[in-house]
């Protein structure tokens, strides 16, 4: 009989606990000193791939050699979310008790996909949730699971929404039938692109959505959703979901809920509150006015990911009532089968079988900061949001866009006496006047950007461009929120000076 070598298993413990204590000591150094980096990473495409094997290695290689690589050629490829500079997007904060939770996740291993595949995972993530829960004033009927995103969060929402219709949708599907209504979902101009995703995905289609005109303060009209709602049920679509806004993505902007919800309830419209931003800021007593309303909600988002300093990915998703969630996705083949009564089997709950134990991580962070400890640092970053808002206004060259009701600031820079430049020079058209502003402020975002100390990001607001800087990481503080506005007042007025149509 052939004799063979045995195979090497596991990596060796002594090199890993090497490796380990050399890795915790790079992410504590980093944690540390992030402002060190460039926050958006200054690679170019296929700069990252130029520096990489185009084939996988034969032969085993060291962590040495690994960690090497992932120095010199992975970070440069990094845009730092865990820096303090970046205000781009909301916050997705690593904080030190989350990051260790990671850690603690992946040496565990576990699949929750099942009450009996570890206890402790289901357990712990009912316990934590309803803490969460309790934090933002959320009723008790709630219930919660934890996905990836609210962009899958939501889309559970729309698929438990449509089995509600009671249409056999879940047995017969959708294709060819000539007995279903077509189905109607409302979101406001303003909502989350996700929503319209999920719409996609299950066959709604986005014909199927439409979008409810927003006031000036960039919230859902109320008057124009039921406008909306009764052209729609004269022209035969079944309205059946509706998503309100708490804090969206462009501006922040809060949907007036329980005005909308009582529409909702009058015309047996699935109310779904997508907080997933703006949701964790009820944590704080003087904010918890926020989620008025989202008691009559169906369901609901919040993203811990975002603005509760876990690592992504971590989202909060409740629901009035399970029984619809479970009996739009329970299916159990005889592998998966249980005994075990009155547990949550949380793969009944939506599309993933696979689950990680994502409760780990927000149950150390809600532990280690403690509900205070939450707020205050959500206070602060309201704080430094009404700051910037007041600089802009107090500022004759700039001009704000949006409301600030949490801390993310929206404006231009809007230099005084444009206008009189711009007749002096024939320009005087509004056409002309925006096209100048858009351009200046394309150029300013650029500029702030390179600097690689601040990274801002633009959207467009009612037609207009516009610089947004979301305040939400845990490490961002006033030195560097007073830096950002040093460079966004130095930066524009150079900018202007340059660029001046100006006739002399």
């Amino acid at each position: 009989m052939d004799q063979h070598e045995p195979i090497t298993g596991e990596m060796d413990m002594d090199e890993f606990r090497q490796s380990g204590h050399q890795l915790v000591e790079w992410i504590a150094d980093y944690l540390e000193h992030p402002e060190r980096y460039p926050v958006q990473s200054r690679s170019r495409p296929g700069d990252i791939r130029a520096q990489l094997p185009a084939a996988p290695p034969d032969k085993p290689e060291s962590m040495a050699a690994i960690i090497s690589d992932f120095e010199q050629i992975i970070v440069p490829g990094i845009t730092h979310w865990n820096h303090p500079g970046f205000f781009s997007y909301f916050g997705i904060t690593g904080s030190g008790p989350g990051i260790l939770g990671e850690l603690l996740i992946a040496a565990l291993n576990v699949n929750g996909m099942l009450w009996r595949t570890s206890p402790a995972s289901t357990e712990l993530e009912e316990m934590t949730l309803d803490w969460l829960r309790q934090m933002m004033g959320l009723p008790a009927h709630f219930q919660g699971i934890i996905t990836d995103t609210a962009s899958i969060s939501s889309m559970l929402a729309i698929a438990a929404a449509r089995e509600a219709l009671n249409l056999d949708i879940r047995r017969q599907g959708m294709a060819g039938r000539v007995d279903l209504p077509r189905l109607r979902m409302y979101v406001s101009d303003q909502t989350h692109s996700s929503i319209e995703k999920g719409a996609i995905t299950l066959g709604i289609g986005q014909e199927g959505v439409r979008k409810i005109q927003t006031d000036d303060d960039f919230r859902m009209k109320p008057e124009a959703l039921r406008v909306a709602i009764q052209e729609d049920m004269a022209a035969g679509w079944r309205p059946f979901f509706l998503t309100a806004t708490v804090g969206t993505t462009a501006t922040t902007s809060i949907d007036p809920v329980t005005e909308i919800g009582a529409i909702c309830r009058e015309h047996n419209i699935w109310l779904h509150v997508d907080g997933a931003y703006g949701g964790v800021a009820a944590i704080l007593p003087e904010m918890r006015a926020i989620l008025d309303g989202a008691e009559q909600a169906d369901s609901f988002v919040v993203n811990p990911h975002k603005w509760l300093f876990t690592p992504v990915d971590c989202s909060a998703f409740y629901v009035r009532d399970p029984e619809i969630l479970k009996r739009a996705f329970t299916l159990i083949p005889d592998y998966l089968k249980r005994s075990e009564e009155g547990v949550t089997n949380y793969m009944d709950w939506g599309v993933q079988l696979g689950r990680r134990f994502r409760a780990l991580k927000l149950w150390m962070v809600i532990r280690h900061f403690g509900r205070d400890g939450l707020a205050e640092r959500i206070r602060e970053h309201i704080r430094l949001g009404q700051l910037v808002a007041k600089w802009v206004d107090a500022d004759p060259d700039f001009e704000r866009l949006a409301p600030t009701p949490f801390s993310t600031v929206c404006f231009r820079a809007c230099p005084q006496g444009l206008a009189t430049r711009l007749r002096s020079a024939e320009l005087a058209e509004t056409e002309q006047i925006e096209a100048y502003l858009d351009q200046l402020n394309g150029e300013l975002i650029e500029a702030v950007n390179a600097t690689g100390e601040v990274f801002l990001s633009p959207t467009r607001l009612r037609g207009r461009f516009t610089i947004r800087m979301a305040i939400g990481n845990i490490r961002s503080d006033e030195t560097i929120i007073n830096r950002t506005w040093e460079l966004l007042t130095q930066s524009a007025r150079q900018i202007d000076a340059r660029r001046q149509p100006v006739a002399e």
